[in-house]
């Protein structure tokens, strides 16, 4: 398969998914994480706070509301595409994550993901393969809360 078959997956969206935001998922990512702000583990703290209540550490967005597979949608099929014209090892290429609302306990959010880019270049080891996606978090209040910016490697 030719790049130029990879490049019609560009602008593709996934169906939104739900993310739950819970307080008690909130204060185990911070305690996973090895942040003691109060503004993620204290309500009492948070109560008198602009917040009201706690909010998620950066790059937290709480919980699938219904399970599902790890990939789907356009990414699975993307990823199936490129693993078929011969792309089998991948590397995470790192990802970008912009923040733009506090993301509160008790939040929903929807995230749609999208096929920002695909393109080709030449390595030491023959041609890469990358594919850039990109993922929206909107609130419950309509609110764009995050966007995060992925890129995977595939040799």
């Amino acid at each position: 398969m030719a790049i130029e078959e990879l490049k019609k997956f560009i602008g593709k969206t996934d169906e939104p998914y739900l993310m739950e935001v819970e307080k008690g998922a909130i204060k185990r990512y911070a305690e996973a994480i090895g942040d003691p702000n109060p503004i993620y583990h204290d309500e009492e703290y948070t109560r008198t706070s602009k917040h009201g209540t706690i909010i998620c550490p950066p790059g937290f967005f709480g919980w699938p509301v219904k399970s599902r597979p790890r990939l789907s949608g356009v990414r699975k099929e993307l990823l199936e595409a490129i693993m078929k014209a011969g792309y089998k090892r991948l590397l995470d290429g790192g990802s970008e994550f912009e923040f733009l609302l506090p993301v509160r306990a008790g939040d929903i959010l929807a995230a749609t993901g999208r096929i920002a880019d695909v393109y080709e270049r030449e390595g030491k080891a023959g041609k890469l393969i990358f594919a850039v996606t990109e993922t929206t978090y909107i609130n419950q209040n309509g609110d764009r809360v995050a966007n995060v910016r992925s890129t995977l490697v595939c040799s």
